[in-house]
C-alpha cells in the first residue's frame, strides 16, 4: 500500500486485491473517525484511532424536540417519558412545566397527560401570573425557585425512565445545548442544557436508577 504525504493530507493507495479488501473493511470500520499522530520517529510513526469525530472532538448536541438524531429525543422535555413526581404521574416534563401555569388542579391533571407539541401548546391559554402555588408553596414566576422545579422534574424523569436515562448517558462527554428560535425567558436554553449535564454527571456516579439530590 502506498502512502502519499501532501500538505494537510495523508493519502493511502491500494496496490493489489488483498490490500483493496483490507482497505475496504478498514474504511467502513473507521468512517468519520479522528486519528492522532504523536510525531513518531525518523523511521516512521503510527496514527491512533480516537473514535468518531463527534465524540473525539466533543461536538455539542442540540437537544430540541423533533430535530436532530432520534436517539437523543428522549432527553428533551417534550419527549414521551412517563414519570411520577410527588404522587402525580406525568407523560412528559413539558406536561409538568406547562401545568404550573394553571391554578386549577383539573387543568394540571389534564396537561400532565400531554407530551410533544400538545403539551407545549397547552400553556398558550394560561393567564399571566407573577406567582403560582405548587404543593403548598408559592413561587415567583421565573424565579430561581421556579427553575428549581424544572430540575426536580428532570431528576425524577431520568431516575425513573430508563429510555431517557440511557439516551442521556449515551451523549458521553459531549456538551449539550438547547437552541431554539425563540428562547424562553422563564428558563433559557443555556440553563436547561446545564440542568441536563448536571443530571448526566449525577447519573454516572450511581450504578442504579437513583439520582442523588444536590
Amino acid at each position: 500500500m502506498r502512502v502519499i504525504l501532501k500538505d494537510g493530507l495523508l493519502i493511502l493507495s491500494v496496490e493489489d486485491a488483498a490490500e483493496a479488501a483490507a482497505f475496504a473493511a478498514w474504511r467502513e470500520a473507521t468512517r468519520d473517525h479522528v486519528f492522532h499522530f504523536d510525531g513518531g520517529s525518523e523511521k516512521g510513526g503510527a496514527l491512533r484511532d480516537l473514535g468518531l469525530r463527534a465524540d473525539a472532538c466533543r461536538e455539542p448536541i442540540n437537544i430540541v424536540h423533533g430535530i436532530g438524531e432520534p436517539r437523543w429525543q428522549p432527553i428533551g422535555n417534550l419527549a414521551h417519558t412517563p414519570f411520577v413526581l410527588r404522587g402525580r404521574g406525568y407523560a412528559s416534563v413539558e406536561g409538568f412545566w406547562q401545568g404550573l401555569k394553571f391554578s386549577a388542579e383539573a387543568d394540571r391533571s389534564r396537561i400532565a397527560q400531554l407530551w410533544g407539541n400538545a403539551a407545549k401548546a397547552a400553556g398558550y391559554a394560561a393567564p399571566k401570573m407573577d406567582q403560582f402555588d405548587y404543593d403548598g408553596r408559592t413561587y415567583g414566576t421565573g424565579s430561581a425557585d421556579h427553575r428549581a422545579l424544572m430540575l426536580l422534574a428532570c431528576r425524577a424523569k431520568f431516575a425513573q425512565n430508563l429510555v431517557a436515562r440511557e439516551a442521556l448517558l449515551a451523549t458521553g462527554d459531549r456538551p449539550l445545548t438547547h437552541r431554539v428560535r425563540r428562547d424562553s425567558r422563564t428558563i433559557p436554553g443555556a440553563v436547561m442544557a446545564e440542568m441536563w449535564m448536571r443530571i448526566r454527571a449525577a447519573c454516572r456516579m450511581t450504578p442504579d436508577a437513583s439520582i442523588p439530590r444536590e
